[in-house]
């Protein structure tokens, strides 16, 4: 299964949860949204794509690898500003400060985390000042880790990065300063008869998966 990279350590708690309630065993494979959109189109053999964005699954669709119907919105992001000093993390000022040198982001281009941080500091009015600071990782998760080794000073990263004990501390970007990040979930061609991949589109609909979500810190869908 086809998993972005934001969702890897929910995902892997699911699929321990998944193979509990059914047997089956989910592997997964990590990577930015648009790393795993380009890969499946040219034919890498995965059944599930989760993506972290509502687009890519749409166009996996009509790209002919997806299968028309069987797309849900599996989970809601949320991206705050982490950072391992504390004193960066106290709300949105410290965008509009000089007390740091270097934020990480994911790279707009290819992941929704990165678009949905650019859009946060559009709203802010910071983002034409920070051009110069940012590094862009090719995925979330390499953006996490550019504030975890120290080469970045903090990040726009996503809630899951942090929500289960990350050292430092984090300001949770309001919803409304960017465009929902609704994750969606697709069935793909090669997973129409294997009734694991079946299944667990069926699971990640249920009360199981939704609790893993929200201890993730995840929203679920309306």
């Amino acid at each position: 299964m086809a998993v972005a990279a934001n969702f890897r350590d929910a995902a892997l708690e699911m699929g321990r949860e998944f193979t509990a309630a059914t047997g089956h065993t989910a592997i997964f494979s990590h990577g930015s949204t648009g790393q795993l959109f380009a890969q499946i189109v040219q034919g890498a053999p995965f059944d599930v794509f989760l993506s972290a964005d509502r687009d890519r699954a749409r166009r996996a669709v009509e790209a002919g690898v997806g299968v028309a119907g069987s797309r849900i919105t599996y989970a809601v992001g949320r991206i705050v500003l982490f950072s391992l000093d504390k004193e960066l993390t106290r709300g949105p000022d410290v965008l509009r400060s000089t007390r740091f040198g270097r934020l990480a982001i994911a790279e707009p281009r290819i992941a929704p985390y990165g678009k949905a941080a650019i859009e946060a500091l559009e709203s802010l009015g910071a983002l034409e000042r920070l051009n110069g600071t940012m590094v862009r990782g090719q995925s979330v998760a390499q953006a996490y880790q550019f504030v975890r080794s120290g080469n970045a000073d903090l990040g726009l990263v996503s809630l899951a990065q942090v929500k289960r004990g990350s050292a430092g501390g984090f300001w949770l970007v309001p919803e409304d300063l960017h465009r929902p990040i609704r994750q969606d979930a697709v069935l793909l061609e090669r997973g129409v008869r294997k009734h694991a991949a079946l299944d667990f589109m069926a699971f990640l609909k249920g009360p199981r998966a939704a609790d893993v979500l929200v201890r993730y810190g995840y929203g679920l869908a309306r």
